[in-house]
């Protein structure tokens, strides 16, 4: 059974840095892309980035300069760092990975969500 374990959220002031990581377990044949939504109080999730396996990324325009995502494929992990946190920020972050348990077989995958709150 695929699992997606997430941590890192936190309170943190205007400014501020925090680092969110997400690691995939469980019976994989393989793994594409992953990344974070984050969804704010009474707003839609939105994409915040992604990251294949190759390593193509994506960033939300409101993100761009200040996040950075990355991976480590040896341990099916992927980070978040995130600087130059604005309260606008302030989210329930959810992590996400396309899984295939066998060929062919592929899923989208969601972790619990890690709060992140941005004081100003």
């Amino acid at each position: 059974q695929v699992q997606l374990v997430e941590s890192g959220g936190g309170l943190v002031q205007a400014g501020g840095s925090l680092r969110l990581s997400c690691a995939a377990s469980g019976s994989m044949f393989g793994i594409d892309d992953m990344g974070w939504y984050r969804q704010a109080p009474g707003k839609q999730r939105e994409l915040v980035a992604s990251i294949t396996t190759g390593g193509s990324t994506n960033y939300a325009d409101s993100v761009k300069g200040r996040f950075t995502i990355s991976r480590d494929n040896a341990k099916n992990t992927r980070y978040l760092q995130m600087n130059s946190l604005k309260p606008e920020d302030t989210a329930v972050y959810y992590c996400y990975a396309d899984i295939a348990t066998e060929p062919s077989t592929w899923m989208r995958y969601w972790g619990t969500g890690t709060s992140v709150t941005v004081s100003s």
